[in-house]
C-alpha cells in the first residue's frame, strides 16, 4: 500500500484543499454577478407587478377601451384612435397611481391587502413617481389630436381625476369629478376631427351621467373602509343601500340621453337598448335582495355596458 503523502507535497491533503478553495473562489466570482443580476431582475419584476396592480387596472382598461372604440366610430381613423387610446391610458394610469399613492396610509390603516402601496410591496413614493411620469406622458400624447383636443382631455384628467384623488373625493361634490372626467371624453374625440368640431350636447351629457354612475358603482365595495378613514364623499354619505338603488337609475339616464337625444326619430336599436336598460333597472329595484345584495350592483354594471354600446353605435353623430 502506498503511504500517505505529507502535507505540502503536490497531491497531498493540503494541496488538494487549496485547489478546492481556489476552484470555489473562481466559481463564486463567476456566480456573484449572475446572482446579483437575477436578484435585480426579480426585484424589478416585483415592482412592475405591484405598480400594475396599483393603477386600478380594470377601470383603467375599461375607460381606455371605451374611448378608443368611440374614437374609431367617430371617424378618427386607426392612427387617431390609437392616439386617443394611448393618451387616455396614460391619463387613467396617472389617476390610478395618484389615488393609491395618496391613500397608502389610509389603506394600510384599514388593512387593504389588495393595495401594494399599503402592504409595503412598493413604496408610496414609487407609485407617486409613476403617477407623475404617466401624467407627463399624457401631455404629448393628448397633443397628437391638436391643442384644443389636448386641452379638453387634460382638463378632464386634472380637474376630474386628480382633483378627485387630491381631495374632492372627501366632499359632497365627489360625483362632479367623474362628471368632468367622463364628460370631457367626447370633446377630446371630436376636437381631434378635421375642423375641430365641438361634441353635441347629448354626447357630453350622456358621458357625464355615465361617469357619475361609474363613481357610484366603483365606491360600493369600499364604502365601509372609506368611512372608517374619513372619506365622506356623496356615496359614503348616502350609504350602501341608497347607492345600490340610485346607481342603475343614473346609468339608465345616460342610456336615455344617448338614445333619445339625437335629432330625428329614435332608431329601433335605441328603443331596444333603452327598453333593456329600463327592464334591468326595474328588476334590480324590485328585487334588491337586502343591504348586501349584489343584484343592484350587477344591474348597474349591465346598464353601464348598454350605455357604452349605444355610445359606440352613435359614434358618427358625436359632432
Amino acid at each position: 500500500m502506498p503511504g500517505k503523502l505529507p502535507d505540502g507535497v503536490a497531491g497531498g491533503p493540503r494541496d488538494g484543499s487549496r485547489a478546492r478553495v481556489r476552484k470555489s473562489s473562481r466559481s463564486s466570482l463567476r456566480d456573484g454577478p449572475r446572482s446579483s443580476l437575477r436578484g435585480s431582475a426579480r426585484r424589478t419584476l416585483a415592482t412592475a407587478s405591484a405598480l400594475a396592480r396599483s393603477c386600478h387596472p380594470l377601470p383603467t382598461a375599461a375607460v381606455t377601451l371605451f374611448a378608443t372604440a368611440v374614437a374609431a366610430a367617430a371617424g378618427r381613423g386607426p392612427a387617431g384612435s390609437a392616439g386617443v387610446g394611448a393618451a387616455v391610458l396614460a391619463g387613467q394610469l396617472s389617476i390610478g397611481w395618484c389615488n393609491d399613492a395618496v391613500d397608502a396610509r389610509r389603506d394600510a390603516a384599514v388593512g387593504r391587502s389588495d393595495k401594494p402601496a399599503a402592504t409595503g410591496e412598493v413604496p408610496p413614493s414609487h407609485v407617486g413617481k409613476a403617477a407623475g411620469g404617466a401624467l407627463a406622458a399624457c401631455v404629448p400624447l393628448s397633443l397628437l389630436g391638436g391643442p384644443a383636443a389636448a386641452a379638453a382631455h387634460l382638463t378632464g384628467v386634472l380637474a376630474g381625476g386628480w382633483a378627485y384623488d387630491l381631495g374632492l373625493k372627501r366632499t359632497v361634490w365627489s360625483p362632479a369629478a367623474y362628471a368632468i372626467g367622463f364628460g370631457a371624453l367626447p370633446a377630446f374625440i371630436t376636437l381631434g376631427l378635421p375642423g375641430s368640431p365641438w361634441p353635441v350636447w347629448w354626447a357630453t351629457t350622456g358621458a357625464a351621467l355615465l361617469g357619475v354612475g361609474a363613481h357610484l358603482v366603483n365606491v360600493l365595495p369600499d364604502l365601509d373602509a372609506d368611512r372608517a378613514t374619513g372619506v365622506r364623499g356623496l356615496p359614503q354619505r348616502m350609504g350602501g343601500r341608497k347607492v345600490r338603488l340610485v346607481a342603475p337609475f343614473v346609468l339608465l339616464g345616460a342610456v336615455a340621453v344617448v338614445a333619445l337625444g339625437p335629432p330625428g326619430p329614435a332608431r329601433p336599436l335605441d328603443w331596444a337598448v333603452l327598453g333593456s336598460a329600463a327592464a334591468a333597472t326595474a328588476a334590480g329595484v324590485v328585487r334588491p335582495g337586502g343591504e348586501g345584495s349584489a343584484v343592484p350592483f350587477r344591474t348597474a354594471i349591465g346598464v353601464a355596458g348598454l350605455a357604452v354600446a349605444l355610445f359606440v353605435s352613435r359614434g358618427g353623430s358625436l359632432a
